[in-house]
């Protein structure tokens, strides 16, 4: 299967490499455009700013070339709300592919950003197949993607949110499925069998 990792300036491809890898897979990381498009699955992480993001997208025209995949897409982290319409991190428009927007925590009273172990639940398959609800996975943000038709698990933290969303071939998770043990493990392997 030939996996392709989305290279830009935010990081975290190597740890979503090493996580592929442990399930038997090595992907390619790359920002050439024929190789993405190529892919069986393409796999879109993110740690890092959007405005700053989306910026490096547009200027390889990388934004044109993940807006017309038609294979399997998951986002992780930025990547996922990268797939969104907007983003109030520096007033940002997105992909637009899930036509949802991204918030950024308020609270008075929990630290923001969350950082750490949290369950979700109300899960959809096929991306969350044979994972139980309540589940504990890994997270690291300051902004979430508002709940909506297209959310596929709820994450709870200052309010409910969408821990994952999808569009068609588009999947996104919130949270860092690389780093989510073996429940993370699982939602990788489920987007590769899709």
């Amino acid at each position: 299967m030939n996996v392709v990792i989305i290279q830009y300036n935010a990081g975290n491809t190597q740890s979503v490499s090493f996580a592929l890898q442990r399930l038997g897979i090595t992907p390619v990381i790359s920002d050439n455009p024929a190789t993405i498009q190529a892919a069986d699955k393409v796999i879109f992480p993110g740690v890092g700013e959007a405005s700053t993001a989306m910026n490096y997208l547009q200027e390889r025209n990388l934004d044109k070339v993940i807006t017309a995949l038609q294979q399997p897409v998951l986002g992780i982290c930025l990547g996922m709300q990268l797939l969104c319409n907007y983003s109030e991190e520096n007033n940002t428009d997105c992909l637009g592919i899930i036509p949802i927007n991204v918030k950024k925590f308020i609270s008075t009273t929990e630290k923001v950003p969350q950082v750490g172990w949290n369950t979700i639940y109300n899960l959809q398959q096929p991306l969350f197949t044979g994972v139980s609800e309540q589940s504990f996975i890994y997270n690291v943000h300051s902004y979430y993607a508002e709940h909506s038709d297209y959310t596929i698990a709820t994450g709870n933290y200052v309010h409910e949110y969408a821990a994952a969303i999808r569009n068609k071939n588009f999947f996104g998770v919130q949270f860092h499925a690389e780093k989510s043990a073996v429940v993370g493990e699982r939602i990788l392997d489920n987007f590769l069998k899709l």
